[in-house]
């Protein structure tokens, strides 16, 4: 099992880089430093780690850095002695990057680029050193009404955002192949649970629901969508991490395809429970919008690699994991 002692990630006051550091430190034997490399734009909040920023004060660093800045990110590496990056942040919205593509192609591509480049000046041939880059299912297109996403399956991205994302997945296997970086890849289906930006589909549907305003769905709200509790996609990637072939892609998934109308239907249904409302009383807000251009049909991966190699499985089911997510956003001040 790999050990790391500075670890190094990227985007960690967003969403599922924000559940990934308090895993590290609350669920992990992870006894090393974590540095949180960070912009801190709309998605980023750094008070998202304020306990952890108060208990392991001497472990945890907040650099509120652009990874674009080449500089910046080599004296990082330098100051910190690092021997893995983990690398989270990204423009991730794909209606944003419909109507602005520019900021993805940025951070998600050059950006990459910028950390797999100092990181190969950094460490040159040094050994125990990790480049983990996080990415996403929507590299692989759109599935039909069968099938589903592998390590195997072709690269078709159909947005901006999956486009820049699956070029930077080719940039870090380039890396690998090219340069001998030890890197590792995984791609994971849509992530929910606490901390995320309400832009998303669970969030935005919880908090509309909580302010009484309609509840926005795509064309006919068939799409469907494979659901990873944000928890269970933490401890993938560390397994991938500390167990995973270098080189190596693994792909992540809950195993848990909904529609997303029927999923806003069961939320609907269960922040009513959570407020004592009548059951259907959140029902009549849904309100069929405008599909998405270029909107792609299904996702639905094949977990059966991550599952075999690293023992790997959700730990979290889907009734449970909505339960703890609209309580989280009910908590909210």
């Amino acid at each position: 099992m790999k050990q790391f002692n500075n670890i190094l990630v990227t985007g960690g006051c967003g969403f599922i880089g924000t559940n990934f550091i308090q895993y590290l430190f609350q669920d992990t034997a992870f006894q090393g430093n974590v540095i949180n490399v960070d912009k801190l734009t709309y998605a980023g909040n750094q008070e998202n780690l304020h306990d952890i920023q108060t208990q392991f004060n001497n472990r945890y660093h907040l650099e509120v850095t652009d990874i674009c800045d080449a500089k910046r990110i080599q004296t990082l590496l330098e100051k910190y002695t690092i021997d893995c990056i983990v690398h989270f942040a990204a423009e991730s919205h794909v209606d944003r990057s419909i109507h602005g593509p520019a900021e993805f192609i940025t951070t998600n591509i050059n950006g990459t680029f910028t950390l797999l480049n100092e990181a190969k000046h950094y460490w040159k041939n040094k050994k125990n050193v990790l480049f983990h880059h996080i990415s996403t299912d929507e590299v692989y297109g759109s599935l039909g009404s069968t099938g589903y996403f592998s390590e195997e399956t072709p690269y078709a991205p159909r947005s901006p955002y999956s486009a820049s994302k699956a070029a930077s997945d080719h940039l870090v296997q380039a890396y690998h192949h090219t340069y001998g970086l030890p890197v590792t890849i995984s791609n994971c289906s849509n992530n929910y649970g606490p901390y995320q930006f309400p832009e998303k589909l669970i969030p935005l549907m919880i908090t509309n629901m909580i302010k009484g305003i309609p509840l926005p769905i795509y064309g006919n709200g068939k799409n469907i969508r494979d659901w990873l509790y944000v928890k269970d996609h933490a401890n993938a990637i560390w397994a991938i991490m500390t167990q995973g072939k270098i080189g190596e892609t693994y792909t992540v998934g809950g195993e848990n395809e909904w529609e997303n109308i029927k999923l806003v239907t069961t939320l609907c249904e269960k922040v009513a429970i959570h407020l004592n409302k009548p059951k259907d009383h959140y029902k009549s807000l849904i309100t069929y919008v405008t599909d998405r251009l270029g909107h792609d049909q299904r996702y639905a991966i094949d977990c059966t690699k991550i599952k075999q190699e690293l023992s790997w499985a959700p730990s979290v089911s889907f009734e449970e994991g909505l339960d703890l997510t609209i309580q989280w956003y009910l908590n909210l001040p």
